[in-house]
């Protein structure tokens, strides 16, 4: 799907201009293609909390990741490890790490990509007839390209804040990421390995201070409390017999939000935890404001937490083999992303309960 102005082919073009075919064969494998029903937005698109403008599947972003990857390195190891880095991304993707208490990190999803690669056969065979070793492409943490440690700019990171921005408050439109997409060129950080950075530090400071912008709505309670009841609902709902796991890994995230609301608007009990399943999900699929508090608050849904701070701070090129820190070159741009580090919200995000 796309929103007003907002082109996922065209976007898709932009980052790369040269797509190669391997890349379209196995995006349309079995175990790419269940990745069209899981949303990059973390179940923000399913609640009034939010007013996201287009849904962006997680294949979407593992297709433009993998783009990314191709059109600076040509490599197609490196491609293929981008493009399989989401392949163990259950339905509403980041929102199981909450419930798997590790909303600091978000990484505990990322467990099983080695095992939905073995487990698609076709994918399995492709990759023999290809001359490509499982191991070359089931970590792309591997590929400094494809993914490098925080503050650095890398494809995954640098992919998913363009659409991010785009339907979480239109900060990104596609002419502004055809502007500032065309200013990224293949550097050598501090270390000596590669790493994606700018020509220009008018475009590095623009998008490290986008990428603020998206960041803090990601930090606000809006996000923590929409992620942990999403979360509980789940839970709840696996508890009750509504859904087993296997689920999250089989039905799109639209099949399991009709599956719930079918259950919300019948009588039957489900049992206790089909009780609370109810009042979750109620509040999740009705709520459109939260309250701030430092302290939690009666007869409603309270969530405290500290999850993971994404930002970057992103190279420039400064003349041969010469690369540093946009905070380095532009004060404004280094308040920026002190402010965004100096940030807390409220101790407490609360929705009421409905």
């Amino acid at each position: 799907m796309q929103g007003p102005g907002f082109s996922v082919r065209r976007y898709h073009n932009i980052l790369c201009k040269d797509a190669p075919d391997f890349l379209h064969d196995y995006a349309l494998l079995p175990a790419m293609r269940r990745l069209a029903g899981v949303g990059l937005l973390c179940g923000t698109d399913w609640t009034p909390l939010f007013k996201n403008q287009f849904f962006y599947s997680r294949l979407d972003h593992s297709v433009g990741t993998a783009l990314i990857v191709w059109n600076f390195t040509h490599d197609k190891r490196q491609s293929l490890a981008a493009l399989f880095h989401d392949i163990s991304a259950p339905a509403f993707s980041h929102v199981m790490d909450f419930k798997n208490g590790d909303a600091l990190t978000q990484q505990s999803t990322e467990m099983l990509t080695s095992e939905f690669l073995n487990d698609d056969a076709e994918l399995v065979q492709r990759l023999s007839n290809d001359g490509i070793y499982m191991h070359e492409v089931d970590d792309y943490h591997k590929y400094p390209v494809a993914d490098n440690d925080i503050p650095g700019l890398s494809a995954d990171r640098l992919e998913y804040m363009y659409p991010s921005g785009a339907a979480l408050a239109g900060i990104w439109s596609i002419d502004d990421v055809e502007r500032n997409y065309g200013q990224i060129a293949l550097l050598k950080n501090e270390r000596g390995l590669p790493e994606l950075g700018f020509l220009s530090a008018e475009a590095a400071a623009e998008y490290a201070r986008k990428f603020c912008e998206v960041s803090m709505i990601l930090q606000r309670n809006e996000d923590k409390v929409s992620m942990q009841l999403l979360a509980d609902v789940v839970s709840l709902a696996l508890d009750a017999g509504i859904i087993e796991e296997a689920d999250l890994y089989t039905k799109s995230e639209r099949n399991l939000i009709e599956t719930f609301d079918a259950v919300l608007a019948s009588s039957e009990s489900h049992g206790s935890a089909g009780g609370d399943f109810k009042r979750h999900y109620r509040t999740f699929r009705g709520m459109r404001r939260i309250v701030r508090s430092e302290k939690p608050l009666p007869g409603a849904y309270n969530v405290s937490l500290a999850v993971k701070r994404r930002y970057v701070d992103p190279l420039v090129s400064c003349g041969r083999d010469d690369a540093r820190r946009i905070s380095s070159l532009d004060s404004s741009t280094a308040e920026c992303i002190g402010s965004f580090l100096r940030y807390n919200d409220s101790l407490y995000g609360a929705v009421p309960w409905l």
